[in-house]
């Protein structure tokens, strides 16, 4: 049967291997840490939140130039099959403009206006939603962060067993998440100096585990590299479903959620042309968040030279919510690294069987355990 697919589509998994080949080692995130940030916050405070920090990134260890030529040297038209050779088309121009992004790291406007093309930017219905979840009163009481990152590690070990996959958990210093996978390494990175609370737990391992090495490891399982490497839009999509993972599971709280908006919020102020100083007056003395809370969505919006990716966790999960209460079929998304846009030319490829149904599927769509009704209400009442 494989020998059969291959002989048949003998130029698009030319093609997919070639993009794979190109792809390895540009993983965004990866190189988009700042290697000082706690050096530089300190900086910060002691100036009284005025000196912009400046931060430093790890080395890039690949020629650009090259790369981009190599993606465009691609004879799309050895796909025969129309909607897949469009498909391949706009993943040309997506790891394209990744690889751009990449490569502008520390170059402020060029990596902003890099990361607008990839990501785009809050849009006025965004923001408005965000200041609707801000605005409501939050009654629970905030559980106490008694966990360091050496009980996370042991959590997330115990948490993976359910899932029948291994993966590499690690300790990191120049991460701006208290948690973050990296899929090329198949690695879970926890902050070194990180607390957690119990629900904080729950929370990173439906998202991070139950989701992102979900779609990892399913992504590696496709006969098509692309679905490891990654759709156009799939970052909406998978975080939408990390999130909805955390409500599935009951781990959602309003303060999640209002992280989520004021990182929509810090987007919106980037877009705005506010600097690092700016955005981080805006959450701390406008809106009172405390400093430590503010200065990492402050940096996580503005490292790099201005990032906008994060406002997509709220909209990717509201996107996510509608579908699910559509009756949507959640194990499609599951496939890889796709995005909800590409669901048509996934179900495509599965009828020709050139794409796998997914192995592993995150436990938490299996039954939905939230029960706080505001949280609902917000879900049902985002525009």
């Amino acid at each position: 049967m494989k020998q059969a697919l291959d002989e048949q589509y003998k130029g698009l998994f030319a093609i997919d291997r070639n993009l794979d080949r190109l792809n390895k080692g540009i993983e965004l995130l990866t190189y988009l840490n700042p290697l000082n940030s706690e050096k530089e916050k300190q900086k910060f405070y002691s100036s009284k939140y005025t000196e912009v920090p400046r931060f430093r990134y790890p080395k890039r260890n690949f020629n650009a130039f090259k790369l981009q030529q190599g993606l465009y040297l691609n004879n799309l038209e050895e796909i025969h099959d129309d909607q897949i050779q469009t498909l391949y088309q706009s993943i040309i121009y997506y790891y394209s403009n990744v690889l751009q992004c990449s490569d502008a790291i520390g170059e402020k406007k060029k990596f902003f206006y890099n990361s607008l093309r990839l990501y785009g930017a809050p849009k006025e219905r965004d923001v408005q939603n965000a200041k609707f979840i801000i605005h409501l009163k939050d009654h629970h009481k905030e559980d106490p962060k008694i966990y360091s990152a050496l009980d996370a590690m042991a959590y997330f070990e115990n948490f993976v067993k359910s899932y029948d996959f291994k993966i590499n958990i690690k300790l990191s210093t120049s991460i701006a998440a208290d948690a973050m996978v990296s899929n090329k390494l198949r690695t879970l990175f926890i902050k070194k100096n990180a607390r957690f609370s119990e629900n904080q737990l729950k929370t990173l391992a439906n998202h991070e585990i139950g989701v992102h090495m979900v779609t990892t490891f399913n992504g590696l399982n496709q006969p098509l590299k692309i679905f490891s490497n990654g759709f156009p839009k799939n970052v909406e999509t998978q975080e939408g479903l990390a999130v909805f993972s955390e409500y599935m599971s009951g781990a959602l709280t309003l303060d999640r959620l209002k992280t989520l908006a004021y990182r929509v919020i810090a987007a919106d102020s980037l877009t705005d042309g506010y600097d690092f100083a700016d955005t981080f007056d805006l959450l701390h003395n406008q809106y009172k968040l405390h400093r430590e809370k503010a200065f990492i969505i402050t940096l996580r919006v503005h490292r790099g030279g201005g990032f906008t990716k994060d406002f997509l966790y709220l909209t990717g999960l509201k996107k996510i919510y509608d579908y699910y209460k559509r009756q949507g079929d959640l194990s499609i998304l599951l496939s890889g690294k796709v995005s909800l846009e590409n669901q048509s030319s996934i179900e495509h490829m599965m009828d020709l069987g050139l794409v796998h149904k997914p192995i592993h599927l995150t436990q938490s769509y299996n039954h939905n355990y939230n029960t706080n009704k505001t949280i609902d209400f917000i879900l049902e009442n985002l525009r």
